[in-house]
């Protein structure tokens, strides 16, 4: 009985104890507002992004927190504005590198909105993808509460590309259209080649073995049309053949009934 009793107690204890430590799990509470954050960019280009982020105190309510900031760009300045509830600047900080943080966020200062800029240089490209294409972050933002606890706010990413990756990824795209629309090993085929080409660098190689891949499509295309037009040629020499044999066999029975007349 004793045993059964503590059975019941330890696993309600332990339910408690599961509930406590869901309930003490932080979840960030900061909004998203407006972004603009580009979606690609060329190796070696300047691109800016700038994330707006709102509701900055609550789930859970809390008087200040500090915001930290970290991109894949090089050449890196960090430009962190805080606004009041008219909308009107408050306060400004920058910062340089690929990664910031102790960017204090409290209600004192009178800040109901934060605006993160960040200017850098796009990296190069270390592994190359055609499928899902290779991306860099643009900027990762976290919230770090009083006590240490830190949690992601949201992450921007961007594909990079080169002139001569972009041109190879084009020539994909295109073969990959025109073969999706015919059965044909051969071309399928060259068009895996030119993937896994593209996937090693060699974009080169890549365009080469795309446009064989769309040309043995094409090819297949026209045989295919050529066997359809033979079909339609054959099937139209039944019908005048049965026409023709229908109206000799109908002159035939007239001239029958001629000569029993």
């Amino acid at each position: 009985m004793t045993k059964t009793s503590w059975s019941r107690f330890s696993k309600l204890a332990l339910a408690c104890l599961f509930v406590l430590s869901v309930a003490t799990v932080p979840a960030a509470g900061v909004s998203v507002g407006e972004t603009d954050v580009t979606d690609d960019a060329e190796v070696g280009s300047q691109v800016n992004a700038t994330v707006t982020l709102t509701n900055l105190y609550q789930n859970p309510t809390l008087e200040s927190w500090t915001l930290a900031g970290s991109t894949d760009l090089t050449e890196v300045t960090w430009t962190v504005m805080y606004f009041d509830q008219t909308g009107a600047r408050v306060d400004q900080e920058s910062f340089d590198g690929q990664s910031f943080s102790g960017a204090e966020v409290a209600t004192a200062d009178g800040t109901s909105e934060v605006r993160v800029r960040v200017t850098g240089t796009v990296p190069q490209v270390e592994d190359y993808s055609y499928d899902p294409a290779q991306s860099f972050t643009v900027l990762s933002l976290e919230q770090t509460r009083e006590g240490g606890s830190t949690n992601a706010i949201d992450e921007w990413t961007a594909v990079h590309y080169t002139e001569e990756s972009r041109e190879a990824r084009n020539a994909i795209d295109e073969a990959s259209a025109t073969v999706a629309d015919v059965n044909s090993q051969d071309a399928e085929r060259s068009l895996g080649n030119a993937i896994d080409a593209y996937n090693g660098g060699e974009f080169g190689l890549a365009i080469d073995l795309s446009e064989q891949a769309q040309e043995r499509a094409q090819q297949t295309q026209q045989s295919n049309q050529l066997i359809q037009y033979a079909l339609y040629g054959v099937g139209g020499l039944l019908v005048i053949g049965l026409a023709a044999g229908g109206f000799l066999y109908w002159r035939s029975q007239q001239q029958g009934q001629d000569k029993l007349g």
